[in-house]
């Protein structure tokens, strides 16, 4: 039984532009197994929503007076800090992570 995707999917179309290009571009060089996708699409979701933090944190900083006037982190932070380590993880998981850097280190070597 072959348990491979051969084929391409097209990326979920609501993957940003910088996603649906990784998608593309990791289909292109690699086979992973069908339930593999769906970490992958998870882990593509989970880059999209650490950028989108990452945008509020640039326009509204990293901390917040509470009604107190003290300073505390942006709830964005913490969205930014555990989507990063999901995506991570999740490539790992879903074994894009090794397959694509090993792709890529073999085509340096030759």
């Amino acid at each position: 039984m072959n348990n491979y995707k051969y084929d391409k999917p097209e990326p979920p179309s609501h993957l940003s532009p910088e996603m649906q290009e990784f998608w593309r571009a990791v289909f292109q060089r690699i086979r992973i197994q069908e339930f593999q996708v769906h970490l992958f699409q998870k882990a593509c979701e989970a880059h999209d929503r650490a950028e989108a933090a990452r945008k509020i944190l640039d326009r509204e900083g990293l901390t917040f007076s509470d009604r107190f006037n003290q300073p505390r982190a942006r709830p964005e932070v913490n969205i930014e800090v555990l989507s990063r380590a999901q995506f991570q993880k999740l490539l790992t998981d879903c074994g894009v992570h090794d397959c694509f850097f090993q792709h890529e280190r073999r085509e340096a070597k030759s």
